[in-house]
């Protein structure tokens, strides 16, 4: 796992992180263990860990049913890219974090988050 020193941004300290530690990041994130994800995915728990710790294995065959399971792009589980078009599938494990905390709120809540991130999207881009 590579060090976050602070002194980067987060995307850029995830697109520096091996595949593994994406996986192992969007594995925590969706809840899942080692277990449930390989049952979901069709392979063995000994699979995920040597994919989790950046060892043999064929992800490659099996990088779309990843992705979808963990609710993720392929791109964000292969080079840690995070897509800025507002694809339909969370890019990153903190962004389905957010979005199963929204889910989770009720409406008034869910008002209230998109104001705020309303807010705070036009702080870093004045044009939207």
């Amino acid at each position: 796992m590579s060090q976050w020193t602070g002194k980067q941004t987060a995307q850029e300290h995830q697109s520096q992180s091996g595949m593994g530690e994406r996986i192992r990041q969007a594995r925590q994130t969706a809840g899942l263990t080692q277990v449930e994800l390989a049952n979901a995915v069709g392979v063995s728990r000994s699979a995920i860990a040597q994919w989790e710790t950046d060892r043999s294995g064929q992800v490659g065959v099996n990088l779309a049913r990843l992705a979808v399971v963990l609710s993720v792009s392929p791109t964000y589980l292969l080079n840690g890219s995070v897509g800025q078009d507002g694809g339909g599938t969370a890019e990153s494990p903190q962004e389905m974090a957010l979005l199963r905390l929204y889910r989770e709120m009720g409406d008034e809540d869910r008002q209230v988050m998109l104001r705020l991130a309303i807010r705070l999207s036009r702080t870093k881009n004045p044009e939207i």
